[in-house]
């Protein structure tokens, strides 16, 4: 079936903008700007023009999550679903987009545990000074 055309039948099983926004965690709002803003292709829709997310949208739709929660800019998620929407040609772009975005979480999960270890030195350091009674000589830090 093409994108954006109605469903011919139920032989796959579909769900509405309703389940999709439940199990995704999404807004049915958020559902439809990730449409317009060519994040995900036209949905499929019924007679009544009713969207029907297939299990190939859900599958996209829980990538984009991933994306978008380890710190993918909007305008690079779109590129790079410019690019899927291109088919087999673009796989060497795609991968090497993936690549600078993992790297550049690393980078960033490295920064992280720096800074947990930071405030976990800090809480250490202020629950032995409660612990020993004395008062505040940390810099008012």
């Amino acid at each position: 079936m093409a994108s954006g055309q109605s469903l011919p039948d139920d032989r796959e099983p579909s769900l509405t903008i309703a389940q999709v926004a439940e199990r995704t965690g999404l807004t049915q709002d958020t559902l439809r700007y990730y449409e317009k803003a060519g994040l995900i292709e036209r949905v499929g829709r019924t007679t009544g023009n009713q969207r029907r997310y297939r299990t190939a949208d859900l599958a996209w739709l829980e990538f984009l999550l991933r994306l978008r929660e380890t710190g993918m800019s909007i305008s690079d998620m779109q590129r790079y679903a410019r690019l899927r929407a291109e088919g087999d040609g673009t796989l060497a772009e795609r991968l090497a987009m993936l690549r600078e975005h993992r790297a550049a979480l690393a980078d960033r999960m490295r920064a992280l545990r720096r800074n947990a270890s930071a405030l976990d030195d800090k809480i250490s350091h202020y629950e032995g000074l409660l612990h020993d009674g004395r008062p505040g000589t940390d810099e008012r830090t």
